[in-house]
């Protein structure tokens, strides 16, 4: 398996091309920021071509002695070049202000409530329902339906961390001790790449993520499959398994439904199958890499606070073949 260079963004695919691409959008929001963007690079480059086209023209003259009187005309030449200026800045200011109340409007009461929790290195999302029972918990992998605005609240669990899709909105802080709220609305179905954008320590880089924007009832489906709790394991292999997960240091930090595992430190497995990534978008779900995760988590991800794990060969095995069981 090949590993990313830190830095480097991943391009997924779960059934549907994923593309990741700034100024490919997918949202009004992300469509209205690339439309300001494009206007200021537009003003901005006009600018400087005139600027550099005057300070030309303003050396030929000069050499040919031809400012024998400029003082009166330098004076109109300052004074229409502020003019200009300040009228630029106001377009770009009234387009930014724009821009920024169109994509923080607060999304109505259809929107779709996601909470999300940043921890060093991993972001935790959580589905509220009517009841505790209903309440959808997973990690690094956000599902929702297109054509529906998603209302984020957004926290930290330690330090500043920026949640940023490119393709669908700008960045938004999640800063510990105050709530914070982001919302897009997606127009297509697609993969789309995310990232911590707010350096927030050695694994800033591996702390990716992926929103799967998929039709409402693809969504409601999944929504509903993930309520559920874990799955009996079957064949022996399977139950082995989950028999070394619960005596083994993992169920200290992370929960499975409906087999007494409730250690809230790490990402919830109940449903891990079931995501396409692992590691916070570090490694693609595969049996090979979620064994070598659970042996040496820091070697993928130094810094990473999933202490190794000593397995026998067949202990591995069988809880790999559990978890894989977890959809």
């Amino acid at each position: 398996m090949k590993r990313a260079a830190p830095g480097t963004l991943l391009l997924l695919s779960t059934g549907c091309r994923a593309r990741y691409a700034v100024f490919d959008t997918a949202s009004p929001e992300a469509h209205r920021i690339a439309n300001l963007h494009w206007l200021m690079l537009g003003i901005c480059v006009a600018v400087a071509v005139a600027v550099l086209a005057l300070l030309g023209i303003a050396l030929v003259r000069r050499d040919r002695g031809r400012y024998s009187d400029g003082s009166a005309r330098r004076v109109r030449a300052v004074a229409a070049g502020a003019a200009v200026s300040a009228f630029l800045l106001l377009v770009l200011l009234v387009a930014s202000v724009l821009a920024g109340r169109e994509i923080t409007a607060p999304g109505g009461p259809q929107a779709l409530e996601v909470r999300i929790t940043g921890h060093q290195w991993w972001w935790e999302i959580s589905y509220p329902g009517s009841s505790p029972s209903e309440e959808v918990v997973t990690a690094n992998e956000i599902h929702v339906p297109v054509h529906r605005p998603v209302r984020f609240l957004l926290s930290s669990g330690d330090v500043i961390h920026s949640f940023w899709v490119p393709r669908l909105n700008g960045k938004k802080d999640l800063i510990p001790g105050r709530l914070t709220r982001h919302i897009f609305q997606v127009d297509r179905p697609g993969v789309f790449r995310g990232q911590c954008a707010e350096f927030c320590g050695y694994q800033h880089a591996h702390m990716g993520f992926v929103v799967v924007a998929e039709d409402p009832a693809r969504f409601d489906a999944w929504l509903a499959a993930q309520r559920g709790i874990a799955a009996e394991p079957a064949g022996p292999s399977a139950v082995h398994g989950r028999t070394v997960f619960l005596s083994s240091p993992c169920v200290l930090c992370h929960t499975i439904r409906g087999i007494g595992a409730f250690g809230h430190k790490a990402p919830d497995l109940t449903h891990v199958a079931s995501r396409t990534m692992i590691a916070a978008a570090t490694l693609h779900n595969t049996p090979g890499n979620l064994a070598g995760w659970i042996l040496d988590a820091p070697r993928v991800k130094p810094g990473t606070r999933m202490p190794p794990n000593t397995l026998a060969a067949n202990d591995l095995l069988d809880l790999v073949a559990y978890l894989e069981s977890l959809r």
